[in-house]
């Protein structure tokens, strides 16, 4: 049997919304970027890039909570167990918050290292950053709240809410003479809005009585998730920050706008998987059987690869509508093939690590985590020579290297997927179906 709402016409209807939803989300910071990049100094601009992908990074700790609220929230099927997920919300954004005073901290300590290596000239764009961050942490916890409910009406609503919310700031601060600082002051302002709309809808479970949250238990399942989600946005995102961090200016320059069309090859299969995983979730605490997956694998890699052609066989399109007037953004064109097909095992693998992680099956994240800790080896290893090649040579080396990693990544989570049962029986522990996988198919 089935859970209820996860036959083809109402996953494709959910999935639809939120691929629309993310749609107009990347078109209005799109149009940010654009932006950005006819009114931002070329230097700044690319700054900019990387410190957006830099709070993607300062969101890594926190990352696995939208999968492990998600998780709990569609299971929490019986009234103890939805007073367990009230006291869960309150205390971890307690700890989050906590948390983000130690990197504010530390990032006091080091501000003058940060500034140099990052290359920021006005100290306004680190704080604002770091501000962002205390939102990336808070985020995922309420938008995992309103995944779990199901309530994608809202889930949209929240991504539409962060671009316009962006893409009005940014057109305020730029075309006032704003840099770099004045687009993180943009992005901040998307935030707030897509997460006061999420914390609306929410509001019973942040508010609401509760009781029964020990740490030890949630700790032993929100580790496991964390690692597995949080190299997948580490194989997405560091990329910039190296190239920013490690390259001459102008070199960055001619990576960033390749990268943009990656990233939105990247977005396009969140939503997917979002739509997937409380269904998954859901069906494993009542032992039923769940077709989100395979209708999820299905979308996203068809949907990938005609991306991934489009990008090979018209490069340069996409970089002259968003960079429309800047020749100096349209010399990326090569890259753009080797950002789309190095990331299409990414977003497939994604997919697939969801939908484990969704069942409870938490043998993958080792070696997922040891896939992340590779590339990391590699990025580490290439710091010294990587720069001194050609630019455009050095980028396709560290494209081949993040297409390679990722490649390994989608090996692993097939592996990992063909090895489990379709039906997973509920389990005891922090919320039903949410034990983790302590008898790995072999």
């Amino acid at each position: 049997m089935s859970e209820p709402g996860t036959g083809g016409r109402a996953f494709f209807r959910q999935a639809g919304w939120l691929v629309l939803a993310t749609g107009l989300m990347g078109v209005f910071m799109t149009g940010a970027q654009m932006v950005a990049a006819r009114w931002m100094e070329p230097a700044e601009y690319a700054l900019w890039f990387a410190l957006l992908r830099v709070y993607l990074l300062l969101g890594i700790p926190s990352i696995g909570l939208q999968t492990v609220f998600a998780r709990q929230t569609a299971a929490a099927v019986h009234p103890e167990q939805q007073a367990l997920l009230r006291a869960t919300v309150r205390a971890v954004l307690k700890g989050t918050l906590l948390f983000w005073l130690g990197v504010a901290g530390l990032t006091v300590l080091s501000q003058g290292w940060l500034m140099r290596t990052l290359k920021i000239a006005n100290p306004a764009a680190l704080w604002v950053t770091l501000l962002i961050g205390l939102l990336t942490l808070w985020g995922p916890v309420l938008r995992g709240l309103a995944q779990g409910h199901q309530r994608f009406t809202a889930l949209g609503g929240a991504l539409i809410l962060d671009g316009v919310g962006r893409f009005t700031a940014v057109l305020l601060i730029v075309l006032a003479g704003g840099q770099a600082a004045g687009g993180m002051a943009g992005a901040l302002v998307g935030q707030v809005l897509s997460l006061g709309l999420c914390l609306w809808v929410v509001r019973a479970d942040v508010v609401g009585p509760g009781a029964g949250f020990a740490w030890g238990a949630w700790l032993r399942q929100v580790g496991p998730i964390t690692a597995g989600t949080g190299t997948v946005v580490l194989l997405s995102t560091t990329d910039v920050v190296y190239v920013q961090s490690l390259f001459p200016v102008e070199a960055a320059q001619r990576y960033v706008p390749a990268a943009m069309i990656g990233l939105a090859l990247t977005t396009f299969g969140v939503p997917i998987a979002a739509v997937m995983f409380p269904k998954v979730a859901r069906s494993a605490a009542l032992a039923r059987r769940s077709r989100a997956m395979p209708l999820a694998l299905a979308a996203t890699l068809g949907g990938g690869a005609l991306v991934a052609l489009a990008c090979t066989l018209l490069p340069e399109l996409p970089l002259r509508v968003i960079y429309f007037g800047k020749p100096l953004y349209w010399q990326a064109a090569p890259l753009v093939p080797w950002f789309a097909w190095a990331l299409l095992p990414l977003i497939v693998a994604n997919v697939l690590i969801n939908n484990l992680l969704a069942a409870g099956r938490f043998g993958v994240v080792p070696w997922v985590l040891a896939v992340g800790v590779l590339y990391l080896g590699l990025l580490f290893g290439a710091r010294h020579w990587l720069p001194a090649l050609e630019p455009f040579t050095a980028f396709r080396v560290l494209l081949g290297a993040l297409g390679g990693c990722n490649l390994l990544l989608l090996a692993v989570a097939v592996g990992h997927t063909v090895r489990i049962p379709a039906v997973t029986a509920p389990t005891g522990g922090v919320d039903a179906g949410a034990a983790p996988d302590s008898t790995s198919r072999v």
